[in-house]
C-alpha cells in the first residue's frame, strides 16, 4: 500500500490508521503562526462509523488504502442483511443493511448499486445518484402560489418524507437524489 504524507490527505481518501480503515471526511489545512503546518483531518471509521479528529504533519506518513468498486445488483433483504449478486461471476453476498443508513429506502429490487470492497470485506454499498420514486401523498396545489422558495411536504412509495415544489401533485413519479434525499425534477 502507499504511503502518503500528511499533507497530501483529501477528503475520500480511505487511510489504515490506528489498526482501523478509516475515509477523510473533512481536510483542514491549518498554518500556525508559530510551529509547522498540519492537516486538521476529521475521519470516519468504515468498519463501525465512529468520528475522529486527527491532526497530520507533513512529515507523518500514512498509509493510503485503495478499495475496490464492484457493480452489484440487489436482490432482496433477509434478517437485516441485504443480499447482492455479482453480474459477472453470479457470486451472492450479503452486507449488513445499516451499510446504507437512512438511505436504505431508496435500494429497490433489481437496483444495480457500487459495492465497496477491502480485500473480500464489503465496506460500503453507494445507490445510484438519483431514484425514481413516486408520491403517495402531498397537499393539493394552491392557486397563486409561486414556485420560487415555497416548498411542500410529501410523503413517498418508499415511506420517505422530503420537501417538493408545490406543482408536484399526488401520484406523480419523481426523481430523487440519494445522497442528498431531496427533490431532483419530474419522472
Amino acid at each position: 500500500m502507499p504511503k502518503i504524507n500528511g499533507n497530501e490527505i483529501r477528503p475520500g481518501n480511505v487511510l489504515e490508521h490506528d489498526g482501523g480503515l478509516w475515509a477523510a471526511v473533512k481536510v483542514n489545512h491549518v498554518k500556525p503562526g508559530k510551529g509547522g503546518a498540519f492537516a486538521q483531518v476529521e475521519l470516519k471509521n468504515l468498519r463501525d462509523g465512529r468520528k475522529l479528529n486527527e491532526r497530520f504533519r507533513s512529515e507523518d506518513k500514512v498509509e493510503q488504502v485503495r478499495l475496490e468498486q464492484k457493480d452489484q445488483q440487489f436482490l432482496y433483504e433477509t434478517d437485516g442483511r441485504l443480499v447482492f449478486m455479482d453480474a459477472e461471476t453470479f457470486e451472492q453476498i450479503e452486507v449488513d443493511a445499516e451499510l446504507l443508513g437512512e438511505r436504505r429506502p431508496f435500494l429497490q429490487d433489481g437496483m444495480t448499486a457500487t459495492v465497496e470492497y477491502y480485500g473480500d470485506e464489503a465496506l460500503s454499498v453507494q445507490l445510484p445518484q438519483k431514484v425514481k420514486c413516486k408520491v403517495v401523498e402531498t397537499e393539493p396545489v394552491v392557486k397563486g402560489q409561486t414556485a420560487a422558495n415555497s416548498y411542500k411536504p410529501a410523503i413517498l412509495d418508499n415511506g420517505v418524507r422530503i420537501m417538493v415544489p408545490p406543482f408536484i401533485g399526488q401520484d406523480e413519479d419523481i426523481w430523487v437524489h440519494t445522497e442528498f434525499m431531496e427533490y431532483s425534477e419530474r419522472a
